[in-house]
């Protein structure tokens, strides 16, 4: 229930934000106009107020970092800055000997400077604030603290900043800055031709143009955006009401040996899912067993994945996709059922309501109450599910769809764009849109679900 109550405080998050941003410059504010001399010394170099104050520790870490830095933004960072922003000036020429600039560094490395331009920032302003507090102790009669206080606290009372400095560190470098890469890709023409040693430019939002309104991406972006939406809305709703509807059938006291019954949908969960998937590639292929049998009675093989079996082929993926997600489903909605207040299906059944009205006023609005957050998450699950069609048609491309099939859902047609064809800034900006698409639709759901809108009904 921590993911309901994070949803739930985010709109109150969301309206406190003016707030703090006024009682931040506020407090800039007061810096600014009730500062001493030694405030302004650190502003003007880090450290310098702390060693007027004799805080000789602090003084001397500010003002080396304040060297570092600028010893880095003199030696490479100005140039990576630059780069971020022109992507390059010169281009290479291999037959002449010539190294130009890597676009694509260039944008890494610019990245990287304003990450480190960002955090300098802030130990800048962090300076600024603590030789202020000095001065409020000074002006108090109190004693300033001290480096030491303040290495014992980080042991301390601050542990949790100790322990999460190398942790946001390595999620910056390693998560977010790909991240960031990825969506600024989407905002350049790198692809195709245009690879280095070519020089990569920023051409805006043309790209997402070219998906939605121009020649050969848009009519193919369309095609599937409506059968990705389909196929999400089909598999969910298939995969969670089979789910339920097996829980509770397992639930019955006449079900003899639930254990085992239980067990089969269990094994299927537990193989790995792209096994299950070439086995069943296998299985509906021209030599596999199905046609086996269908040419035994008379019959002619049937392509069942074939370039021309287009809902064929999306049944089959359905079906093999609740294969191997309704287990999860049935065992997640069988330990809420074993929750359930059993005195209201007593009171239902006094006054009248029949199994399906029970099912409906009570059954249902308690699942739906405790499994939104997952039910969303299996939405996004199965409208970004890569692997079910790449395992089972991968590499087709039919008519109508530029490098894609008519079973390819957006993830897939980003795929066969950017790592097969080499059109990685119309694949990042496929998935840019995959993520405003998912975005909205899940916070739309969430907030008119009984999770949000109810959660007082079912403590």
């Amino acid at each position: 229930m921590k993911i309901v109550e994070k949803f739930k405080a985010l709109p109150d998050k969301i309206r406190a934000i003016p707030k703090k941003l006024s009682d931040k410059l506020a407090g800039a504010k007061e810096i600014l106009t009730q500062g001493n001399g030694k405030v302004t010394a650190s502003m003007l170099v880090m450290g310098l107020g702390q060693l007027i104050y004799k805080q000789w520790v602090k003084g001397a870490m500010f003002a080396f970092i304040q060297i570092a830095f600028i010893v880095y933004f003199v030696l490479t960072g100005a140039t990576d800055l630059f780069g971020f922003f022109t992507l390059g000036t010169r281009e290479g020429n291999a037959w002449y000997g010539v190294e130009g600039d890597n676009s694509v560094v260039r944008l890494i490395m610019g990245i990287l400077a304003i990450m480190i331009i960002v955090l300098y920032a802030a130990i800048y302003v962090s300076n600024v604030k603590d030789v202020y507090r000095t001065q409020c102790a000074v002006d108090t009669l109190k004693k300033p603290v001290g480096f030491k206080q303040e290495a014992a606290a980080l042991l301390d009372k601050s542990f949790h900043k100790t322990a999460l400095a190398l942790p946001v560190i390595g999620v910056c470098v390693f998560s977010i800055l790909p991240i960031v890469f990825m969506i600024l890709i989407a905002f350049t023409n790198y692809g195709g031709d245009i690879v280095p040693p070519a020089l990569v430019d920023w051409v805006g939002f043309a790209n997402f143009g070219k998906i939605l309104s121009l020649g050969q991406f848009a009519p193919t972006f369309f095609k599937i955006f409506g059968w990705n939406m389909l196929w999400a809305v089909l598999a969910t709703a298939l995969n969670y009401f089979a789910g339920l509807g097996l829980a509770l059938l397992l639930n019955k006291k006449c079900v003899k040996g639930k254990a085992i019954w239980r067990a089969f949908p269990i094994l299927a969960y537990a193989i790995p899912g792209f096994i299950t998937l070439l086995g069943f590639k296998f299985m509906f292929s021209y030599g596999g067993p199905i046609n086996y049998y269908i040419q035994q009675g008379g019959g002619e093989a049937v392509g069942f994945l074939g370039l021309d079996a287009k809902w064929s082929a999306r049944f089959i993926g359905l079906a093999v996709n609740a294969w191997i997600s309704i287990p999860s489903t049935m065992l997640l909605a069988t330990g809420i059922l074993s929750n359930v207040n059993t005195d209201l299906y007593e009171a239902a059944r006094v006054d009248g309501a029949s199994s399906w009205k029970q099912f409906i006023k009570i059954t249902l609005p308690y699942v739906l109450f405790a499994t939104t957050p997952v039910l969303i998450s299996q939405f996004i699950g199965n409208f970004n599910n890569f692997g079910i069609f790449y395992f089972l048609r991968g590499g087709l491309y039919a008519d109508g769809y530029f490098l894609a099939s008519d079973t390819d859902l957006l993830i897939n047609w980003l795929y066969n764009m950017s790592i097969d064809n080499n059109y990685y800034s119309i694949g990042a900006a496929i998935s840019l849109v995959i993520f405003v698409i998912t975005s909205i639709i899940s916070l739309t759901v969430y907030v008119l679900s009984p999770s949000y809108k109810q959660e007082e009904t079912f403590r």
